[in-house]
């Protein structure tokens, strides 16, 4: 693993980190908070490629795991996982892969639209599948009952994908951080 690798995925997990800062919103009916911190997710994705986005976030994890308060209102360590968000949370760096494995497919034809695609499928179903499932799980909830209290998280999550969206385009217009998509613009440079 390169000195890069390391220093982007420990980069953006601080960046999900400090989205914690944020209070969470507690909604009356579910236990699953509403949290900024899924916004880090995509951004670690459409940024730095399918394996350092899924490497950042499970630095992350691994920081949450081991106790360290980095969730949104101060929560860490091993119970989190154990309790309703912790499907959301153990689903991010499958998302972050996702979204970077999509952004790293299309990276020379890359556009907003691809951006948004890219983080409602990572961002919104890959999060929302896993968690609704966990939470189901652990509740002892009917899926379609975790799964319509979860309506409540997807007009925040939009402005999410498309803020990550726009972040993304415009940091890889002034400095492309996927290797796949530097190595392409040589090659086209060279031709």
């Amino acid at each position: 693993m390169s000195l890069k690798t390391m220093v982007y995925a420990s980069l953006f997990a601080a960046i999900v980190g400090a989205l914690g800062l944020l209070p969470p919103i507690a909604l009356p009916f579910t236990p699953v908070p509403i949290t900024a911190q899924t916004l880090g997710v995509m951004l670690a994705g459409a940024l730095l490629g399918a394996r350092r986005g899924a490497l950042s976030l499970l630095v992350f994890i691994l920081l949450v795991a081991i106790g360290v308060p980095l969730l949104s209102g101060g929560r860490g360590g091993i119970g989190v996982f154990f309790g309703p968000s912790g499907g959301y949370i153990l689903s991010w760096p499958i998302a972050a892969f996702v979204i970077g494995l999509m952004v790293e497919t299309f990276y020379h034809r890359l556009h907003i639209s691809w951006l948004i695609l890219a983080n409602v499928v990572g961002g919104i179903i890959v999060v929302y599948g896993c968690g609704i499932t966990y939470l189901s799980l652990i509740t002892n909830t009917p899926w379609t009952k975790a799964a319509i209290s979860a309506l409540a998280f997807i007009p925040g999550d939009f402005v999410k994908v498309v803020a990550a969206a726009f972040i993304a385009k415009q940091v890889h217009r002034a400095y492309p951080l996927i290797e796949k998509g530097r190595k392409e613009k040589k090659s086209k440079q060279a031709a």
